[in-house]
């Protein structure tokens, strides 16, 4: 397994048209980035559609969202011109439908022709994983936890109120115990190098999450690099003390004097 950047292109590319909001505003068609004004009507349009429950909104919350000191007949006629304008960017690989449907009085991205959001992918393949799990086939999750990182890109950024933030908390929460999976999984399979990657990563994300430094610990030994692992002991009794003035558990502690006094059996 090669070190793993956030995201990656493989699950992306299989979308006519992904809205991106994990790790910045992207708008990719097949697979290929598209030029979008940051802050414009185009991004918080897709953005506002992307975070809503359905991808749907009401014309009333858009036109707040979008146009919110704005005579109601200019902000109609702007939110039409930016529709129309959307249409004619984006048909051609919609196979010439809307990118966004006008249903009952609200807005929804035009799902059924292709138009996806990154974080629904990304909470579709961890689902999927786990009733994989569930139904007792781990290394069939596996593939669903690995494409599930292609599309998380790293954290939520889009939104301001409480419930962006819940939802960033919520994603990145999810995004964390995924690589914690794959790390335990790669372990358990004999891929050190993989779980180490995985477990890495993690710390990168969250350096105090003892179980990452744990399974850090045990790679580094079975890897033959019983030093490393040593010092990644140090490393996170540092971290510790450091954010919150505390011990490290006593797992990890039993850890470290197995491994210095009887790493084989790690």
């Amino acid at each position: 397994m090669s070190e793993r950047s956030w995201g990656g292109p493989i699950a992306t590319a299989l979308h006519p048209l992904l809205i991106c909001l994990l790790g910045g505003f992207q708008l990719l068609a097949s697979g290929n980035p598209v030029s979008v004004r940051k802050g414009g009507k185009t991004e918080l349009l897709l953005a506002a559609l992307a975070l809503h429950d359905g991808h749907r909104a009401s014309r009333e919350s858009l036109l707040e969202g979008l146009w919110p000191d704005t005579d109601p007949n200019r902000a109609n006629q702007s939110l039409s011109t930016l529709l129309h304008g959307l249409r004619q960017q984006f048909g051609g690989v919609l196979h010439g439908d809307h990118p966004v449907l006008y249903l009952a009085g609200g807005y929804e991205l035009n799902t059924g022709a292709g138009v996806a959001v990154d974080i629904a992918q990304f909470d579709r393949s961890v689902a999927t994983a786990e009733r994989r799990i569930r139904a007792g086939d781990a290394a069939a999750a596996v593939p669903c936890y690995e494409k599930a990182l292609e599309f998380y890109r790293g954290d939520l950024v889009s939104g301001d109120d409480a419930r962006a933030v819940i939802e960033r908390e919520r994603l990145r929460s999810r995004y964390l115990s995924v690589l914690a999976r794959l790390a335990t999984h790669h372990l358990e399979s004999g891929d050190c190098q993989g779980a180490l990657e995985c477990a890495l990563q993690l710390l990168r994300q969250d350096p105090c999450r003892e179980d990452a430094h744990r399974l850090v610990m045990r790679c580094h030994v079975r890897l033959g690099a019983r030093s490393l692992a040593l010092r990644q002991y140090r490393i996170c009794r540092q971290v510790l003390d450091g954010e919150y003035g505390v011990l490290p558990e006593p797992a990890t502690e039993a850890l470290f004097a197995q491994i210095r006094l009887d790493p084989g059996a790690v």
